[in-house]
């Protein structure tokens, strides 16, 4: 990979708002493009002593666009993978996806092709960005059930994009939709079970969330400007609660960057849950205030915020909500330590 993905975030953060500003209008694969041609694409790897300025990037994207931040993540995060697995990212101008949802109605089938490669068949669901990108990060199985990576060309003859699986109005722009592989060519990343066992994935499901927290701020935003000199208590009230929510949620996203950083190589299962539930909690408490606040004038009359109040809840949903909180409960039990103690 190139060399510059594990530089320090600082020119990266005084580059990224402007190019963000000159793409208001731009469609979100256009804007994903554009910002990898100025290589805004390459942030800092997770792990590598700059874990908060990749949230931060992130949070930056999630702030401009949902849309855009879901084809960023998604692009950035296969770049991080193809690092770990020690794989090349292909062409400099190559738009990558990350498509590893397991729904079980859609998985691909990977089994050995011609020349001592490998093939991939089957429906994939949930592919953002599908018409767009050029390659993608999937999961899938060998013939004997064990779970893998590969990395794909999607230009191949063997690649059918659909229409269907996706009718949301939140995130529409995502273009999430299933696309079918028939004998597509693909490379293995890694051995089984390389995609959860290695470290990077809880830095990326922690990075997600990063773009969730983006959003939320922009509101959060949105609110202060709106009470700014008015004095009025019941907005006032409503902006503290945001702000107390969403500097929690930063505190707590600091501190697991700080931890990811001095210890690359831990599990930080523990760290990206806290992270992604204490964003959701955050940024759900931002949207009701926010919406009480604000009223129906934004959501009517401004594109941009009614957008993110339509696509940030779609995109949350990403979390798996009592499931997530049951396994953070499991470990902090299991642990015998209390993650509370200052």
């Amino acid at each position: 990979m190139h060399s510059d993905m594990t530089s320090v975030g600082a020119p990266l953060m005084t580059l990224l708002p402007s190019a963000l500003a000159s793409l208001r209008d731009a469609p979100p694969a256009a804007a994903l493009k554009q910002l990898a041609t100025v290589r805004l694409d390459r942030l800092p790897l997770p792990g590598h002593g700059a874990t908060l300025d990749r949230w931060r990037a992130l949070a930056a994207v999630g702030a401009h666009d949902l849309a855009l931040a879901k084809l960023f993540e998604g692009h950035t995060d296969a770049l991080a993978i193809l690092h770990e697995a020690g794989a090349h990212g292909g062409a400099d101008d190559a738009l990558w996806a990350t498509w590893c949802a397991e729904p079980p109605d859609a998985r691909l089938a990977l089994s050995p092709g011609s020349h001592g490669g490998h093939r991939l068949d089957g429906r994939k669901a949930w592919c953002s960005g599908a018409r767009d990108v050029s390659h993608a990060v999937v999961s899938c199985w060998s013939p004997d059930g064990a779970a893998m990576l590969a990395a794909v060309d999607l230009r191949h003859a063997g690649v059918t994009v659909s229409d269907d699986g996706w009718h949301a109005v939140g995130m529409a722009a995502s273009g999430s939709v299933d696309v079918r592989f028939d004998g597509v060519e693909a490379q293995v990343l890694g051995g089984p079970g390389f995609y959860v066992e290695r470290a990077g994935f809880w830095h990326g499901g922690a990075g997600v969330a990063a773009c969730w927290f983006g959003a939320a701020t922009r509101l959060a935003d949105a609110l202060r400007e709106r009470v700014a000199g008015r004095g009025d208590p019941h907005r006032l009230a409503q902006l503290g609660d945001a702000a107390v929510a969403l500097q929690g949620s930063a505190a707590l996203m600091r501190e697991a960057a700080a931890r990811i950083d001095r210890s690359p190589q831990a599990n930080a299962m523990g760290d990206a849950l806290s992270v992604r539930l204490s964003v959701e909690a955050s940024a759900g408490l931002v949207l009701a205030a926010a919406g009480r606040a604000l009223g129906a004038g934004p959501l009517c009359k401004d594109a941009a915020l009614a957008r993110l109040y339509a696509d940030l809840p779609v995109f949350m949903r990403q979390s798996h909500a009592e499931r997530d909180l049951e396994a953070l409960g499991r470990m902090v039990s299991k642990s015998g330590a209390a993650p509370w103690t200052l």
